[in-house]
């Protein structure tokens, strides 16, 4: 990792032994990604995908896993667009997240509509707790659908995030870059014989060894591409990643107006019995 200059945190994200809420970060070289059970470090040219370690969360993740790699596969052997690669391999990483959170609500609506009605028309303990029990499942699921929407919603409203993760262009600029302050230099210790020295010799030892020169160029060319990032919102087309964006906000924001939905219902149950235990209590 440490030739994609990822800090630490940015790696505990990604951590199969702890659970993190949803994250996708646009970094200079690399998009970090974690989306529900996809984990993965997403360059301009692969993308690093991490396998379930707990035997216990097992089978599911590592089917999840094991289709992201091969609709990633499949998408880039029938590549029908001009997407960039790390905008494939985000694309189905967000797709893989948004469909696994949507099956997951029908599920619950599924189990949720007809409970409740059967509460109404039969008050009891017994359903009384199995609604209980629904109520904190469809809270964390909630807090996990707001959280994906709340990333994908902080990315479109911010130009400079997007700019920041159109990595193959930064890419092509930067090898540009190194290609022209090769050419110059080759210019400059070319003299054609029209000049000849007259210093003495100059020690090897005090000549600059390659790696220095490396690191030199490298150097001058990150400070290129600060330069760069100064004005990206404007040099990059940054609305063929909005376009991606917002059609998987639209698809998470229905999700979530399920489970908001399904949430007032609870609420209109809940209201429903109260009147109705209400009149007994009086009673006594």
């Amino acid at each position: 990792m440490r030739r994609l200059d990822l800090p630490a945190r940015d790696l505990r994200l990604l951590d199969p032994l702890f659970v993190y809420p949803s994250a996708i970060l646009g970094r200079e070289r690399a998009v970090v990604c974690n989306l529900e059970r996809v984990r993965c470090i997403i360059t301009a040219d692969e993308a690093l995908v991490l396998r379930e370690q707990d035997p216990a969360g097992g089978a599911a993740a590592e089917e999840a896993v094991r289709r992201y790699v091969d609709e990633l596969q499949r998408r880039l052997v029938d590549r029908a667009d001009d997407l960039p690669f790390e905008f494939i391999a985000l694309e189905i990483a967000l797709e893989a997240a948004c469909s696994f959170l949507d099956s997951q609500a029908i599920e619950l609506e599924a189990e949720a509509y007809p409970l409740l009605d059967e509460l109404t028309a039969k008050i009891s303990t017994l359903n009384l707790e199995r609604v209980r029990r629904l109520k904190s499942k469809l809270v964390a699921l909630t807090r996990r659908v707001q959280k994906v929407r709340d990333e994908i919603e902080q990315l479109m409203d911010d130009d400079g995030d997007m700019a920041e993760m159109y990595l193959t262009e930064k890419k092509m600029r930067m090898e540009a870059s190194l290609l022209d302050d090769e050419d110059l230099q080759g210019i400059g210790n070319n003299n054609n014989g029209f000049s000849t020295s007259v210093s003495a010799p100059v020690s090897p030892v005090s000549t600059p060894p390659a790696f220095r020169r490396l690191d030199k160029e490298y150097s001058f060319a990150r400070s290129r591409h600060s330069s760069f990032k100064s004005s990206d919102s404007s040099q990059y087309n940054i609305e063929e990643l909005e376009m991606l964006l917002e059609a998987y906000f639209v698809v998470i924001d229905y999700t979530l107006s399920k489970l908001t939905s399904l949430k007032e219902y609870i609420d209109d149950t809940e209201d429903f019995i109260n009147i109705q235990l209400n009149p007994i209590s009086m009673q006594w």
